[in-house]
């Protein structure tokens, strides 16, 4: 029944699955999920090619945490296997490794370098921006014009559609630039995936008699039918809850086209940037990473487009002065309605996967408090059975 139930949530993401499964798990709650998509995951969904090769279809999602508890309590959904997320950058027809690191210095200068060298040569190039403004101040002020523009600059017109002196600082500075030989993506302590992938992780997640879910149901067709007797969660996009009253909150799309290939892998690596060339901005073959045994392979190259479904919010002054009016009326309807806004498109910020999945579990935090239901400690608040 549409009135039987304790807690709403609309989406089937990741940040929608962990709410449910711990209401209904550690509360006893009725949960309906809704999503407007035909699946579950959001955008962690991955499927099998007609080929028989498991893609990604909404990117890669490299799963990396440093966090134990976090990585036992979505082991209770899934095995692991290991994954060594390895990216390149494709710059004057040469492959570097991407983040920079010494070996990307050693190559673009054509000289053998030790920390302390490649760090005297950083210095002699750096720009000095004492309060960086922008990611372009960052970046030249971390490693100076050439490798900017060699590694950073068109990358990120591409991406955002916008210069980088239009975007904020922290939008490039989140790459690291590293003085050793560490190729890997992230330095993260857990690098894993989900053997059978992120989709029956989030399914089995959703594997509960307390839980009911409905695909291909946007969240304005049943927000007036369902009056749950707790609260709502919602993942979707905060300016379409409010009919874009301030007007729509700007976000960057991709295009996805898929490649397969006769051959067990193209790529030397699953992901590979391409900075100066193409209107795409990478190509990954995430069965690099999947642990999958197949003697064909599938790339995907990514175009990123400004009109489609939206995928990350743009971080530039514009987007998040306008994002903090809806803030407030997400405040507001949290306290007047027990409305809870958790997510990448609902609280309009990056998030890695193990980040949302943080943001879930603390959203659900704060509304078994409000529910003046009893909450574990601090310790253990992540992994209540």
């Amino acid at each position: 029944m549409l009135d039987d139930v304790d807690l709403l949530v609309c989406g089937a993401g990741p940040a929608g699955c962990v709410v449910a499964e711990r209401a209904a798990s550690v509360l006893g709650w009725k949960v309906l999920v809704i999503d407007q998509r035909n699946h579950v995951a959001g955008n962690c969904y991955d499927s099998f090619h007609s080929s028989g090769v498991m893609v990604h279809n909404y990117g890669p999602h490299y799963f990396r945490t440093n966090d134990a508890d976090l990585l036992a309590y979505l082991s209770r959904f899934t095995d692991w296997v290991p994954a060594t997320y390895e990216v390149r950058s494709s710059v004057g027809g040469r492959l570097y490794p991407f983040p920079i690191n010494l070996t990307t210095i050693e190559r673009y200068f054509g000289v053998d370098l030790d920390p302390a060298a490649a760090e005297r040569l950083l210095d002699s190039r750096r720009e000095v921006f004492p309060a960086p403004a922008n990611s372009e101040e960052f970046v030249r002020g971390r490693v100076g014009r050439e490798l900017y523009e060699a590694f950073y600059l068109n990358y990120t017109r591409k991406q955002w559609g916008r210069h980088p002196r239009e975007l904020a600082p922290g939008v490039c500075g989140r790459i690291p630039v590293r003085l050793d030989r560490d190729h890997r993506y992230v330095g993260h302590r857990y690098q894993v995936m989900p053997r059978a992938g992120f989709t029956a992780l989030f399914r089995r997640m959703l594997r509960h008699r307390k839980i009911r879910v409905v695909l291909d149901c946007p969240f304005r067709e049943v927000q007036n039918l369902v009056r749950p007797r707790r609260a709502t969660v919602y993942t979707g996009p905060v300016d379409d809850y409010f009919g874009r009253r301030f007007g729509p909150l700007p976000y960057r799309s991709l295009r996805f086209d898929l490649v397969p290939h006769h051959t067990r892998f193209v790529q030397p690596c699953v992901q590979i940037n391409y900075p100066n060339d193409f209107r795409y901005t990478r190509s990954v073959e995430i069965k690099h990473v999947t642990g999958q045994t197949h003697p064909h392979t599938v790339v995907s190259y990514e175009t990123p487009t400004a009109a489609g479904d939206p995928y990350y919010p743009v971080p530039a002054a514009d987007s998040a002065a306008m994002y903090n009016r809806y803030r407030d009326l997400a405040d507001r309807e949290t306290t007047r309605r027990r409305v809870h806004f958790c997510g990448r498109l609902a609280q309009y910020r990056y998030f890695n996967t193990d980040e949302v999945i943080q943001e879930a579990l603390s959203c659900f935090q704060r509304i078994r408090r409000e529910c003046g239901d009893r909450v574990p400690s601090a310790s253990s608040a992540a992994v209540s059975a």
